[in-house]
């Protein structure tokens, strides 16, 4: 109930201010989705804050989830994009406001004389600022650069986010998978103690191996304990990723990991196909061009004087005075030459985080390329050659354990060891599609994990920044 009084209010504040306040992103959203490749719903940006599509969840949710649908489902659902989507208009809005003419200034002047049979007289002066008319398109520029560069930043959320949900998707697929393994695992286990249970109480068998049995079963069952937490977290994480709460949260997995393919095609996972794509390196190109513009502005400001023109009409009872006028401050002493090498150090700086950039960029394709080579390398020697030795070596044992040829402990370590190699096994598999996962996304723009693109926030933004002119 408190949740609904805080929507309440919340819609109730908007209304208010639909006369002052845009809602509506769709050229923001355009541009993110040409930058990410990635169709968002347009709902999610132009819908009030409560609406998520019950739905389409609910939709979604009645069939077993996949890694695909989860991605679009987080698109449409999680709130943290939702509030950078929305954000863009905070950088819209100083757009707008940039490329704001200023206002007029109207000044009214009454004088009454002592002389009663004179007549009111009175005057008007009407001022504008010349000045900052003339720079106003220039502003405007430095805005439209800083939204470029926050619509590149959104983009790399989309990104990011997507990443995030395949990564944890397939990580409760892998959990799934182990749990399947560890329960199948822990029935044979259980078997055997029930076997050796009776052999004892028969007395063909020594209470030594009645105890190793049992203490084989125990520790499965702690095994099956620790997946089944591990899954449970796992899970929340993804819920947390798509916005899911409630009766949404009970959903159901489509399969396991999928398997590992055989060959790789890594002639494509290139380092020039990664800088062309680099949303990073397109934000800092954006936020290059800010600062270049602000250096240019800040400079004009400094040698251009701040003029003032005027018109200004009086009447003095007899007859009405028209005339105009203009109040000039000259750039003697101010010159915004602190402020103009401020931002000229703000854009060499950048201009090394940039070339940093690129340099991060190409390690991060190599090392995405090795991590992915080495886990395919890994999950088919496991696939193709570990889990099928363990489980020849498992039917051996018991072969031989049944001739009476080796011990209990020997068996119980053949088990063992399969029932390690097939919960690696699924570990492994994770990894190469989270490594597959990060490729793709550095490819398509977005180095995996990576933090947004770095830049230094002037003193004002672009719209205030006729505030510290003349």
């Amino acid at each position: 109930m408190r949740t609904e009084r805080l929507h309440a209010i919340a819609l109730a504040l908007l209304a208010s201010l639909g006369g002052c306040a845009t809602t509506s992103y769709s050229a923001d959203l355009r541009r993110v989705q040409e930058l990410s490749r990635v169709a968002i719903p347009e709902r999610v940006a132009d819908n009030p804050p409560e609406d998520h599509d019950p739905a389409v969840v609910e939709a979604v949710l009645s069939r077993p989830l996949t890694a695909d649908a989860a991605v679009g489902l987080a698109l449409r659902n999680n709130r943290h994009l939702r509030a950078s989507l929305r954000d863009l208009g905070v950088a819209r809005g100083w757009l707008a406001q940039a490329g704001a003419l200023p206002n007029p200034a109207v000044e009214f002047d009454l004088r009454y004389q002592t002389d009663r049979a004179q007549p009111l007289q009175g005057d008007v002066r009407l001022e504008f600022g010349l000045t900052r008319a003339i720079l106003t398109g220039q502003r405007a520029g430095v805005a439209r650069a800083e939204l470029e560069t926050a619509q590149a930043r959104v983009a790399g959320t989309v990104l990011d986010l997507g990443f995030e949900v395949r990564a944890a998707f397939y990580a409760v697929q892998s959990s799934e998978e182990r749990l399947v393994a560890a329960r199948q695992a822990l029935d044979a286990f259980a078997a055997a103690r029930d076997l050796a249970r009776s052999l004892h109480e028969a007395g063909n068998l020594r209470a030594l191996d009645l105890s190793v049995q049992e203490a084989a079963y125990e520790t499965a069952r702690v095994t099956v304990a620790e997946i089944e937490l591990e899954r449970l977290d796992r899970r929340e994480r993804v819920q947390r990723l798509l916005g899911l709460h409630g009766e949404a949260t009970e959903w159901s997995v489509e399969g396991g990991l999928p398997v590992t393919p055989e060959a790789l095609a890594l002639d494509a996972i290139t380092e020039t196909r990664a800088l062309r794509a680099s949303l990073d390196l397109v934000a800092q190109r954006a936020n290059l061009e800010a600062l270049a513009r602000r250096v240019g502005l800040s400079q004009r400001e400094g040698w251009l004087p701040d003029i003032t023109v005027d018109a200004h009409a009086e009447q003095d009872g007899n007859s009405l005075e028209v005339g105009g006028g203009a109040r000039v401050v000259l750039p003697l002493f101010d010159q915004r030459r602190g402020a103009t090498a401020a931002y000229g150090a703000q854009f060499d700086a950048a201009i090394e985080r940039y070339y940093a950039s690129a340099v991060d960029l190409r390690s991060a394709l190599r090392d995405a390329r090795n991590r992915l080579r080495s886990a395919h390398a890994r999950a088919r020697q496991y696939d193709a050659v570990i889990v099928p030795a363990r489980e020849r070596v498992l039917r051996e044992t018991l072969l031989q354990y049944n001739a009476m040829q080796v011990s209990v402990f020997q068996l119980l370590q053949a088990r063992r060891e399969l029932l390690d190699a097939t919960l690696r096994r699924a570990e492994v598999r994770r990894e190469f599609w989270t490594a597959t996962a990060g490729t793709d996304a550095l490819l398509a723009g977005r180095r995996a994990g990576a933090a947004a693109p770095m830049s230094v926030d002037s003193p004002m933004s672009a719209s205030g920044a006729s505030a510290g002119g003349h």
